[in-house]
């Protein structure tokens, strides 16, 4: 049997990790052993998962095959198009320089923050009363 080359990388943001296998291929999407149209229904979530592809024209020559767990669907997309952008640079070092002019291969750092005690929530504080 001969062995494929396949390239694996984890992606996240926020809450969401998404472990991304890319698989030389016709271009087909496994997430969560689901289709892509059916994990994600929104169009716009979905174009924004396949940039890294679109951008390095490598969209229709892989198979993405992701595990995604934690967070929301928006996260979960933001963890999936890292991981694709992380896998897509170890396969091909060339890429790497297109990719990080997109703005693939940062990880968005953003996280919900913590609440403070004697709050009710992270910054809002309970209403003044002067008297």
């Amino acid at each position: 049997m001969e062995k494929t080359a396949t390239w694996t990388a984890t992606g996240r943001r926020k809450t969401a990790v998404a472990r991304v296998e890319l698989v030389p291929g016709e271009g087909t999407w496994r997430v969560n052993r689901r289709t892509m149209e059916d994990y994600f229904s929104s169009e716009a979530l979905r174009n924004y998962i396949a940039q890294p592809l679109q951008m390095t024209s490598m969209a229709g020559k892989v198979n993405v095959i992701a595990s995604l767990t934690g967070g929301g669907l928006a996260g979960q997309a933001g963890a999936l198009r890292h991981g694709i952008s992380r896998a897509l640079a170890l396969s091909d070092q060339a890429l790497r320089a297109t990719l990080k002019s997109g703005g693939c291969l940062t990880r968005d750092s953003r996280m919900k923050e913590r609440k403070k005690p004697g709050r009710p929530g992270a910054r809002k504080r309970f209403q003044f009363s002067k008297r």
